[in-house]
């Protein structure tokens, strides 16, 4: 027998597809309708299932659409989506009422889920209504866990998930007595929640409760999902505050004592975020009679790095209100954090840092905070450490807010004034960090046993690194706070000398500061001027540049200031 050409074939293959599809959708509008009689008050009275009607079409058509299936299975998985005529047979095993058939449709989402390298269709996602609504287990266990592998995964949109119409079955699913089940929603939902569109969708729709439920669930990866998703939904304000009021806040505080270090995290993640409104601060700490902040310690010495670090930005959090720093002190939190300096983890490290330097602005912690061991600490960090300009900056400003006279003999015997000289020498630190460290040792150079150490210390390189952040103008802080240094040493006799090494340079920045629109910069150029002119060469040398002509025009500026200020003054007086 001859065979058929290939265009003949072609055609016949493009007739059997268009077959398929037209007695698909007929088939489903045969559903429909028999299901919409079914429902009729005459068809219930008489006991008539018209579901017998179509049942023998409906076998037969999903016979054949699962041979189609088992024939797309056979010829191997590839890395893309199947085919149109597979997606209908699959939409076809989804909508049947036979839950073998709806087996074999949730199997091959999860093979696909796993091998899957390509963003799924927003087509692909329709038949998951019918399978995660299904009345078998398995189907539910199965289709929920494809597509938690989907999300995880980034293959499909998680605002097309949303608006596809899936978030009420898997919150319905959050519901289940299946702890498998219950874990694979929550999953979802902890997924879907990064969205900020979605978290609000979630919030509305009444999933916060049935996840606070979950999260004092006795399975303990029902409870990291649930309390994951959680998290996840306090990244916005408003479900925030729907927590507070649904009780969510003993419920977290409870789960810090879980045995499961995934839960601390979690639930110590969401306090964290939740304590940055400040709004909450007393509603937080009214749960059993400060007991949040009792459990917050005992985790700062928890063996999981990620678990301390989460308490410490808590704390942090809630260390914005003078009280509670009291507390904390009160309830010996410097030796747990000071502990937290000598840990290998950087995070660790940076984190107890920063909550150091938030106890160092509160003038009353000062006393407290003053001690050896933390100027030990503090100098370590600063002269072993690999350079970290954040860590460096809060290490600065702790060693500013601790300046007290009483403080100076420590700070000097413990060396931190030299590790703060290292990184003020180190070409590693940003802008911002050495702001942070210019301005503290020109804080302490107001002292005579720190200006005595630094002139000491002075050089030619040092002294090029202060003139040369004096002289630059895009950071006006960090230039004042050079020249201020520069200043206070000034008188010295050993700095004199090398500041006339760099005479062009002096005289460079100088012309800069007087010329400067804010009083501060004009009043310390002046008086810096003042002061190397008791040096004869100074004098000269100051005499004959564009300095004097500067000057000149400052203190004509200020006659005529003073003049406008009298006059100002002698109408307001008239007007008395």
């Amino acid at each position: 027998m001859d065979r058929l050409c290939d265009r003949c074939l072609q055609l016949l293959q493009d007739f059997v597809n268009f077959i398929r599809r037209v007695s698909s959708g007929l088939v489903q509008q045969i559903k429909q309708c028999l299901l919409q009689l079914s429902e009729c008050c005459c068809c219930r009275r008489r006991k008539f299932d018209v579901r017998q009607l179509y049942r023998p079409v409906l076998e037969q058509h999903e016979k054949e659409a699962a041979q189609e299936f088992l024939r797309h299975i056979e010829t191997g998985f590839e890395t893309s989506p199947p085919s149109t005529e597979s997606l209908e047979s699959l939409r076809t095993l989804a909508f049947s009422e036979n839950p073998d058939l709806q087996q074999s449709a949730a199997l091959y989402y999860l093979h696909m889920s796993q091998h899957l390298n390509t963003q799924l269709p927003e087509e692909y996602l329709e038949p998951y209504h019918c399978l995660l609504q299904s009345s078998d287990l398995e189907v539910q266990q199965t289709s929920s866990l494809s597509l938690v592998n989907f999300l995880l995964e980034g293959n499909v949109n998680k605002e097309a998930v949303v608006q596809m119409g899936l978030l009420e079955p898997i919150l319905e699913l959050l519901e289940s007595g299946d702890s498998i089940v219950q874990c694979n929603s929550c999953a979802c939902i902890m997924t879907l929640a990064v969205s900020e569109s979605n978290r609000e969708a979630i919030g509305s729709a009444g999933g916060i409760i049935p996840l606070m439920a979950l999260a004092k669930s006795y399975d303990p990866r029902v409870q990291q999902n649930a309390v994951g998703a959680l998290l996840n939904l306090t990244r916005s304000e408003r479900i925030q505050h729907v927590l507070c009021r649904e009780g969510a806040l003993p419920v977290l505080t409870l789960l810090l004592q879980s045995p499961d270090s995934e839960v601390q995290y979690y639930s110590c993640a969401a306090l964290s975020k939740i304590a940055a409104n400040s709004e909450h601060h007393k509603a937080m700490l009214q749960v059993g009679d400060r007991f949040l902040l009792r459990m917050l310690l005992s985790l700062l010495s928890s063996s999981v790095d990620k678990v301390s670090i989460q308490s410490c930005v808590c704390l942090r959090n809630l260390a914005t209100n003078g009280d509670t720093q009291t507390d904390l002190i009160a309830m010996n939190i410097l030796p747990l954090l000071l502990a937290l300096l000598d840990s290998n983890n950087k995070e660790v490290q940076k984190s107890s840092i920063a909550l150091l330097w938030i106890f160092s602005q509160h003038p009353l912690n000062k006393g407290a905070l003053m001690c050896e061991e933390l100027l030990q600490s503090l100098r370590s960090l600063l002269l072993t450490q690999t350079p970290n300009p954040l860590l460096t900056g809060h290490i600065a400003q702790i060693i500013e807010n601790l300046n007290l006279p009483e403080n100076i003999q420590a700070i000097i015997k413990t060396k931190c004034f030299e590790g703060l000289l290292q990184a003020f020498l180190s070409a590693e630190n940003e802008e911002e960090s050495l702001v942070c460290v210019t301005s503290c040792i020109a804080e302490l150079t107001k002292h005579e046993l720190v200006q005595s150490q630094l002139v000491e210390r002075m050089d030619i390189p040092l002294l090029r690194r202060m003139m040369g952040l004096a002289s630059q103008g895009h950071h006006p802080e960090l230039s004042f706070q050079a020249a201020s240094i520069i200043r206070q040493l000034a008188l010295h006799e050993k700095m004199m000398s090398l500041l006339k090494c760099e005479m062009e340079a002096v005289q460079h920045y100088l012309m800069n500061f007087l010329k400067h629109q804010e009083l501060r910069f004009q009043q310390l150029g002046i008086s810096t001027v003042c002061t190397l002119s008791e040096d004869m060469e100074f004098s000269s040398a100051i005499s004959q540049s564009p300095l004097a002509e500067q000057l000149n025009r400052v203190r004509q500026q200020t006659e005529e200031t003073q003049k406008l200020l009298n006059v100002a003054i002698s109408h307001t007086d008239g007007l008395h």
